[in-house]
């Protein structure tokens, strides 16, 4: 599962909204709340959904009706329908509108799991997709990359050299170093640069799911299998596709990745033709594939194929230098985007960000600015702003009481969104499950 995996329930019965969020909360799933269809609509506009758990009788729609109006505003997201009274005829226009499923209420909750489970992977690949078909036209290239430090240039400088080639590139590095972005710009820097660049998270899907998306398969191969599907690899024809965590990716896949490295050819699922593509591979790994390799849990050919050209990524931490530099180019995108002067960084707060231990990388660092974005009052970010981690040194962590300042820094986030939860958990960067578990701990009402 990730972390941004969001579901949100509709229902105006408080009690089983309540009771749904709980359960499914424990799951590891952000859950958003909301009693009325319009309500639904305008938090499913604010947050990335993937799906909706939605009660067929709302104040002020039909939930069957609503299952369309969803689609149609947000189609890769997944429809679950709860009703107290299933209908044969509801159920059927239900599916037709497009919803994951149908289902009655007071059916053993243990049930609902595994369904949210089903739906929310389903959401992730369909997701992907429209992600892949709405990309901006805006293409990156090395220009993009911010960053003076030795290591970044280092690095973009290996990388400016293998983009003229058709050579397999595996980068490393740490979580939100910007792998994504180096592929990106090794693709618009080569001569594919015309054809497409399609990504894809190994670790977002499980086994099967990610062989159906990558070979595609044919009609009948498999139940719900109703016609020819392309994967990704011949979507990507003649361009580059970049495997984001490649050292999720099970044995048995990696050997049908071998094969297409060193033929250019595959097999779709269900069909008994090869079928041969031309594409650049650039795949990325936190692991250590070597390692991996001598345990039995990466196949040592494929690493070998892989690494033909490997480029390693600094952390954050390893280049302080970039840290300003990129916090100033996500706070100007983030003013432009809430409609907000630029704020200024206050010498204390640059302090705070030079100083601090960026585990999450680039990733983390755009995160914690988006928030202070949101939350900044004036045209100058103060410490305040920033989460409760920044606020203490972390060589003598009993310098000062941690516990009290994330208890008053939730109040302050309760204040600002006016006791909403849902949206103060988000704010926060943490579950709704570990944001109930910090109120109770903390005794805040």
């Amino acid at each position: 599962m990730q972390s941004q995996d969001t579901i949100l329930i509709i229902d105006d019965e408080k009690k089983l909204n309540d009771l749904l969020t709980r359960i499914i909360s424990l799951e590891g799933f952000t859950v958003l709340q909301a009693f009325t269809g319009k309500e639904g609509l305008k938090l499913l506009q604010q947050h990335d959904v993937l799906l909706v758990l939605s009660d067929v009788k709302l104040p002020d729609v039909n939930g069957v009706d609503l299952v369309k109006t969803i689609k149609e505003k947000k189609p890769y997201v997944e429809v679950i329908n709860l009703t107290a009274y299933g209908t044969i005829a509801d159920g059927v226009k239900a599916i037709q509108n497009g919803a994951f499923n149908y289902i009655t209420k007071g059916d053993d909750n243990d049930k609902i799991i595994p369904l949210v489970n089903q739906a929310i992977e389903k959401g992730r690949a369909q997701y992907r997709i429209f992600q892949q078909e709405t990309k901006a036209a805006s293409k990156i290239t090395f220009a993009n990359i911010i960053g003076n430090s030795k290591a970044i240039q280092d690095a973009i400088s290996l990388a400016r050299k293998v983009a003229a080639t058709d050579t397999t590139v595996l980068l490393l590095g740490e979580t939100g170093t910007g792998k994504e972005v180096f592929a990106s710009a090794i693709h618009y820097e080569s001569q594919r640069r015309q054809m497409p660049f399609v990504a894809i998270n190994c670790s977002s899907f499980s086994a099967e799911l990610l062989e159906s998306e990558l070979f595609g398969y044919k009609a009948g191969a498999f139940t719900g299998a109703v016609k020819d599907k392309k994967g990704l690899l011949e979507e990507a024809q003649h361009g580059t596709v970049f495997l984001d965590e490649i050292g999720e990716m099970s044995l048995e896949l990696q050997a049908k990745l071998l094969r297409v490295l060193e033929s250019k050819t595959f097999i779709k699922i269900g069909d008994t033709q090869t079928t041969r593509v031309s594409i650049r591979i650039i795949a990325a790994t936190n692991r250590d594939l070597q390692k991996e390799a001598e345990a039995g849990r990466f196949r040592l050919d494929l690493f070998y194929r892989l690494s033909v050209f490997t480029i390693s990524l600094p952390s954050l931490n390893e280049r302080k230098q970039d840290i300003v530099p990129l916090a100033n180019y996500y706070l100007e995108a983030f003013a432009a985007k809430s409609g907000k002067k630029q704020p200024k960084m206050s010498d204390e707060f640059i302090a705070l960000l030079s100083r601090h231990n960026w585990k999450g990388n680039i990733r983390e660092l755009k995160n914690v600015m988006e928030r202070v974005v949101i939350l900044a009052d004036n045209n100058v970010l103060t410490p305040d702003l920033l989460p409760p981690d920044f606020k203490y040194d972390t060589t003598n962590p009993n310098a000062i009481d941690l516990a009290s300042i994330e208890r008053q820094h939730i109040q302050k986030i309760l204040a600002r969104t006016n006791g909403n939860k849902t949206e103060t958990a988000r704010l926060l960067g943490i579950g709704l499950t570990t944001l109930y578990r910090k109120l109770e701990e903390y005794r805040i009402s």
